[in-house]
């Protein structure tokens, strides 16, 4: 008798009282610990429901084919020939995936260049439609308001392009009403400078000596690695990357997002800035344009101007504290006096020195009246912003000025260049101290005051935090951040809001935030 489940004599038979059925023990009490019936005829089965046969010691028989030597030879080359034929059915199969395979990797990689191709076309038609819109304005009362706005990305239509007598193009200047503005916000602000006094929330320097690394974000491409610019919104905790691989990257802090990845420009972005509470944004770089952008409803932003007014690499934007207008410094030795709004350029002024450098670096008094720009031959030029007259410069460094920041006490101005950083006392017009905290090959590659005025932080081959002090009494160096990038080249240092952390970009396309350890964010995004 065989098991009914089997088909082979069982070793331990077991028969069902209801259908009288036999079984393999082991097999029926699997089946019916699963499924609760009989296999055969799917009544309900339980374990007491089998009763066990007692019978002799069972002996399974012999197969006809193990019975002789040539049987058994017999039996082995027909499994190694199902074996065989097995491994050739694989083979065949993997051969068959892996031309699958290939063939779905072509397919992405044609696919990848079509996007790139695209996402090209689209950007030059939308810098093409803003050409256009700037172009051809909504027509005004008179022909010479047209002509003032018929600007297209920073040019204006041949036609109504009006010249000096040496080629250079005409702007209207500043006006009066502009200059009652920015002398009205001078006033404003300083009577508030004279009542402000140090947050309560400022991080102490017990604190700044605690803070180590708590996130970094790799936001720029890996085939042009590097962060060469940066600005903080301290309102909304929004930080702005611009990078080496022409892109610039504006980026949340509290949950670790990037809001937008701004395209459009052919080089590196050397200076980002936000325009009051970032609905606004301005990037400068090496390919001579200036571009502003304007936030939309689903948090991207569109660039509305493109401007053209310089003839060699933007290296530096700064914003007016009216947020209704900001200036450009170019290599092309000019700075350019912008408003917001319209992006039209005001007046474009030119270094008459002789001077042949160009400007590396520009950036507007906390008051608004006074610009300090830096420039390629190691000169620090203070000038006033109503009359645009050069009205100080300082001299001393070593190198191109890499940055300028103005204190927020409005007496301090500190400059980096390839010797290191220099303090100015504005109300003297000298220099008072001297940082050279990095051997004479490394640069220093950004100075910062932070918001309060009471901080300094310095990049070069490292971070150095600095405690600011008066004329007389030593600036102590509270804290140093070592290279963490490994390229030996921090590039741009910022404070965030009451110097709670301090954002750091580098050549390694990571953005590091440094921080107490309790206010750590998403540590990678």
């Amino acid at each position: 008798m065989n098991c009914c489940i089997s088909g082979e004599v069982p070793e331990e038979p077991v028969v069902s009282k209801k259908s009288g059925l036999l079984y393999e023990k082991r097999l029926i009490e699997r089946h019916i610990a699963d499924y609760g019936k009989c296999p055969i005829t799917g009544e309900p089965l339980t374990s007491d429901d089998i009763v066990p046969i007692k019978t002799g010691k069972i002996v399974k028989p012999r197969p006809v084919q193990a019975a002789s030597i040539p049987g058994m030879l017999g039996m082995f080359q027909n499994e190694w020939d199902g074996l065989m034929l097995s491994n050739f059915a694989l083979e065949q199969q993997l051969h068959t995936a892996r031309q699958e395979l290939s063939h779905a990797l072509y397919q992405h990689d044609a696919a990848c260049r079509v996007i790139a191709r695209l996402k090209k076309e689209r950007d030059e038609a939308r810098s093409l439609l803003a050409q256009a819109e700037r172009q051809f304005p909504v027509s005004t009362p008179n022909t010479m308001t047209v002509n003032a706005v018929a600007t297209s990305n920073g040019k204006r239509a041949a036609e109504d392009d009006e010249q000096a007598p040496g080629g250079k193009k005409l702007h209207t200047g500043i006006t009066s009403a502009i200059i009652d503005e920015l002398t009205e916000c001078n006033a404003s602000l300083s009577q508030q400078r004279k009542k402000r006094q140090i947050p309560a929330t400022l991080a102490p320097v017990e604190a700044l000596e605690g803070y180590t690394q708590i996130s970094s974000h790799p936001f720029h491409k890996t085939s042009k690695p590097g962060i060469v610019s940066m600005d903080i919104l301290c309102s909304k905790d929004l930080i702005a990357t611009g990078g080496l691989d022409t892109n610039a990257v504006i980026f949340d802090r509290p949950s670790g997002q990037i809001l937008s990845t701004l395209s459009g420009h052919s080089k590196k972005v050397t200076s980002v800035k936000f325009v009051a509470q970032g609905d606004q944004f301005i990037t400068g770089s090496a390919d001579k344009t200036v571009r502003l952008w304007q936030s939309s409803d689903d948090g991207n932003y569109i660039c509305r101007h493109v401007l053209k007014d310089h003839t060699a690499e933007v290296q530096a934007v700064t914003v007016h504290a009216t947020n209704s207008y900001f200036v450009t410094a170019s290599l092309d030795n000019s700075w350019c006096f912008y408003e917001v709004s319209s992006g039209t350029c005001l007046n474009q002024v030119s270094d008459s020195s002789g001077s042949s450098g160009g400007y590396t670096s520009a950036a507007f008094h906390p008051d608004g009246l006074i610009l300090g720009t830096g420039t390629a031959e190691a000169l620090v030029k203070i000038w006033d912003v109503k009359s645009q007259a050069n009205v100080a410069r300082f001299d001393g460094h070593v190198g191109a000025v890499t940055a300028i920041s103005f204190s927020e006490n409005g007496y301090f101005l500190a400059t980096a260049a390839h010797d290191g950083v220099k303090l100015w006392d504005l109300r003297k017009l000298k220099n008072f101290r001297t940082f050279a905290p990095y051997d004479p090959e490394t640069p220093t590659n950004s100075v910062e005051f932070d918001h309060s005025g009471s901080y300094l932080a310095v990049a070069g081959s490292d971070v150095r935090i600095y405690q600011v002090a008066n004329v007389k009494s030593e600036w102590n160096c509270i804290k140093t951040f070592p290279d963490l990038s490994g390229t030996g080249k921090a590039t741009c240092v910022k404070f965030g809001e009451d110097a709670k952390y301090i954002a750091v970009g580098s050549m390694d396309r990571n953005l590091r935030i440094f921080g107490l350890p309790s206010e750590e964010g998403p540590t990678e995004s």
